[in-house]
Protein backbone atom coordinates (compact mmCIF):
# COMPACT_ATOMS: atom_id res chain seq x y z
CA UNK A 1 0.00 0.00 0.00
CA UNK A 2 1.57 3.31 -0.91
CA UNK A 3 1.35 6.25 1.25
CA UNK A 4 2.12 10.01 0.45
CA UNK A 5 4.98 11.56 2.16
CA UNK A 6 3.30 14.66 4.42
CA UNK A 7 5.77 16.17 6.54
CA UNK A 8 10.04 15.17 6.38
CA UNK A 9 11.48 16.17 9.90
CA UNK A 10 14.83 16.72 9.69
CA UNK A 11 16.71 17.89 12.86
CA UNK A 12 18.19 20.87 13.30
CA UNK A 13 22.40 20.82 11.87
CA UNK A 14 23.32 21.89 15.38
CA UNK A 15 22.24 18.33 16.67
CA UNK A 16 24.93 16.48 13.89
CA UNK A 17 28.70 16.11 15.69
CA UNK A 18 30.10 16.47 12.48
CA UNK A 19 27.90 19.95 11.37
CA UNK A 20 29.77 23.27 11.89
CA UNK A 21 29.07 26.81 11.24
CA UNK A 22 32.33 27.86 12.08
CA UNK A 23 33.60 31.03 9.57
CA UNK A 24 35.02 29.76 6.50
CA UNK A 25 38.47 31.01 6.00
CA UNK A 26 38.56 34.17 3.56
CA UNK A 27 35.04 35.13 3.82
CA UNK A 28 32.18 35.91 6.66
CA UNK A 29 29.24 33.52 5.69
CA UNK A 30 28.82 29.84 7.88
CA UNK A 31 30.05 26.55 5.92
CA UNK A 32 27.35 24.67 5.17
CA UNK A 33 27.18 21.29 6.24
CA UNK A 34 25.49 18.20 4.08
CA UNK A 35 22.83 15.96 6.10
CA UNK A 36 22.91 12.21 4.44
CA UNK A 37 19.13 11.67 4.47
CA UNK A 38 17.79 7.77 4.75
CA UNK A 39 16.72 6.83 0.86
CA UNK A 40 12.62 7.00 0.44
CA UNK A 41 11.36 5.18 -2.27
CA UNK A 42 8.76 6.91 -4.90
CA UNK A 43 10.83 10.52 -3.43
CA UNK A 44 13.00 11.59 -6.08
CA UNK A 45 15.04 15.11 -6.40
CA UNK A 46 13.65 17.72 -9.37
CA UNK A 47 16.54 20.11 -9.86
CA UNK A 48 15.79 23.73 -10.52
CA UNK A 49 16.09 24.56 -14.13
CA UNK A 50 19.23 27.06 -13.57
CA UNK A 51 20.61 24.33 -10.83
CA UNK A 52 20.92 21.31 -13.30
CA UNK A 53 24.02 20.01 -12.80
CA UNK A 54 24.96 18.30 -9.50
CA UNK A 55 27.98 19.66 -6.65
CA UNK A 56 31.14 17.43 -7.62
CA UNK A 57 31.62 17.93 -4.03
CA UNK A 58 29.16 16.57 -2.30
CA UNK A 59 27.36 14.42 -4.90
CA UNK A 60 23.93 15.86 -3.91
CA UNK A 61 22.00 18.50 -6.29
CA UNK A 62 22.84 22.35 -6.15
CA UNK A 63 20.37 25.07 -4.07
CA UNK A 64 17.08 25.32 -5.68
CA UNK A 65 16.49 21.48 -5.76
CA UNK A 66 12.83 20.54 -4.31
CA UNK A 67 11.97 16.68 -3.33
CA UNK A 68 9.20 15.33 -5.45
CA UNK A 69 6.50 12.33 -4.32
CA UNK A 70 6.86 10.38 -7.70
CA UNK A 71 3.40 8.53 -6.45
CA UNK A 72 1.51 11.75 -7.17
CA UNK A 73 2.10 11.35 -10.89
CA UNK A 74 1.06 7.87 -10.73
CA UNK A 75 -2.31 8.09 -8.84
CA UNK A 76 -5.64 7.95 -10.53
CA UNK A 77 -8.16 11.07 -9.03
CA UNK A 78 -10.82 9.17 -7.88
CA UNK A 79 -13.92 12.24 -8.48
CA UNK A 80 -15.43 13.63 -6.02
CA UNK A 81 -19.46 14.03 -5.59
CA UNK A 82 -21.31 16.54 -4.03
CA UNK A 83 -25.21 16.78 -3.66
CA UNK A 84 -25.70 18.45 -6.63
CA UNK A 85 -24.08 15.63 -8.89
CA UNK A 86 -25.20 12.57 -6.31
CA UNK A 87 -28.08 11.52 -8.55
CA UNK A 88 -26.68 11.97 -11.76
CA UNK A 89 -23.41 10.17 -10.98
CA UNK A 90 -24.69 7.59 -8.74
CA UNK A 91 -28.09 6.62 -8.78
CA UNK A 92 -28.79 7.16 -12.67
CA UNK A 93 -25.60 5.16 -13.60
CA UNK A 94 -25.72 1.69 -15.44
CA UNK A 95 -22.46 0.75 -14.39
CA UNK A 96 -22.20 -0.54 -10.79
CA UNK A 97 -20.49 2.03 -8.26
CA UNK A 98 -18.56 2.45 -5.41
CA UNK A 99 -18.52 5.86 -2.98
CA UNK A 100 -16.06 5.97 -0.80
CA UNK A 101 -17.06 8.41 1.89
CA UNK A 102 -14.28 10.11 3.14
CA UNK A 103 -12.74 13.40 5.21
CA UNK A 104 -9.93 15.39 4.65
CA UNK A 105 -9.23 15.02 9.00
CA UNK A 106 -9.32 11.16 8.79
CA UNK A 107 -6.26 9.27 9.03
CA UNK A 108 -7.75 5.47 7.63
CA UNK A 109 -9.43 7.22 4.70
CA UNK A 110 -6.06 8.80 3.35
CA UNK A 111 -4.43 4.83 3.47
CA UNK A 112 -7.75 3.72 1.77
CA UNK A 113 -7.32 6.59 -1.05
CA UNK A 114 -4.60 4.25 -3.05
CA UNK A 115 -6.57 1.05 -2.98
CA UNK A 116 -9.53 3.37 -4.02
CA UNK A 117 -7.22 4.58 -6.91
CA UNK A 118 -5.80 1.25 -7.75
CA UNK A 119 -9.73 -0.35 -8.06
CA UNK A 120 -10.93 2.37 -10.34
CA UNK A 121 -8.35 1.95 -12.43
CA UNK A 122 -8.01 -2.34 -12.27
CA UNK A 123 -12.22 -1.83 -12.79
CA UNK A 124 -12.44 0.48 -15.35
CA UNK A 125 -15.16 0.31 -18.12
CA UNK A 126 -16.67 -2.50 -15.42
CA UNK A 127 -17.35 -0.20 -12.40
CA UNK A 128 -17.51 3.82 -11.55
CA UNK A 129 -15.60 5.07 -8.29
CA UNK A 130 -16.12 8.28 -6.32
CA UNK A 131 -15.46 9.82 -2.87
CA UNK A 132 -17.63 12.03 -1.11
CA UNK A 133 -16.23 14.06 1.29
CA UNK A 134 -18.74 13.83 4.61
CA UNK A 135 -17.94 17.34 5.93
CA UNK A 136 -19.03 18.86 2.22
CA UNK A 137 -21.82 16.75 1.78
CA UNK A 138 -23.62 15.32 5.10
CA UNK A 139 -26.72 15.08 3.64
CA UNK A 140 -25.54 12.15 1.32
CA UNK A 141 -23.95 10.81 4.49
CA UNK A 142 -27.17 10.84 6.69
CA UNK A 143 -29.36 9.31 3.98
CA UNK A 144 -27.28 6.70 3.73
CA UNK A 145 -26.93 6.41 7.88
CA UNK A 146 -22.65 6.48 7.38
CA UNK A 147 -21.53 6.90 10.92
CA UNK A 148 -17.87 6.25 10.94
CA UNK A 149 -15.68 6.80 7.97
CA UNK A 150 -14.51 5.46 5.78
CA UNK A 151 -17.22 3.55 4.55
CA UNK A 152 -17.08 2.10 0.92
CA UNK A 153 -20.75 1.53 -0.12
CA UNK A 154 -21.48 -0.12 -3.55
CA UNK A 155 -24.49 0.58 -5.41
CA UNK A 156 -26.06 -1.17 -8.89
CA UNK A 157 -29.45 0.09 -10.67
CA UNK A 158 -29.27 3.19 -8.16
CA UNK A 159 -29.62 0.70 -4.81
CA UNK A 160 -27.43 0.57 -2.36
CA UNK A 161 -26.46 -3.52 -2.35
CA UNK A 162 -23.11 -3.69 0.15
CA UNK A 163 -21.06 -1.70 2.86
CA UNK A 164 -18.01 -1.97 4.20
CA UNK A 165 -17.00 -0.15 7.34
CA UNK A 166 -13.19 1.06 7.97
CA UNK A 167 -9.73 0.88 6.25
CA UNK A 168 -9.89 -2.80 4.90
CA UNK A 169 -7.87 -4.50 2.53
CA UNK A 170 -7.61 -4.59 -1.16
CA UNK A 171 -8.85 -8.24 -0.96
CA UNK A 172 -12.01 -7.43 1.26
CA UNK A 173 -13.21 -4.97 -1.63
CA UNK A 174 -12.29 -6.79 -4.81
CA UNK A 175 -14.73 -9.26 -3.08
CA UNK A 176 -17.46 -6.97 -2.35
CA UNK A 177 -17.02 -5.83 -5.79
CA UNK A 178 -17.04 -9.00 -7.75
CA UNK A 179 -20.13 -10.04 -6.61
CA UNK A 180 -21.76 -7.30 -8.33
CA UNK A 181 -19.88 -6.68 -11.27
Amino acid sequence: MAGVLETLAVPRASSFQSASLAPVPGGSFPRRSSVKLSEFRGLKIQLARSSATLSSRSKLPCRGSRIVCEAQNTAVEVPGVTDATWKSLVLESKLPVLVEFWAPWCGPCRMIHPVIDKLAKQYAGKLKCYKVNTDESPAIATEYGIRSIPTVLIFKNGEKKDAVIGAVPESTLTTCIEKFV
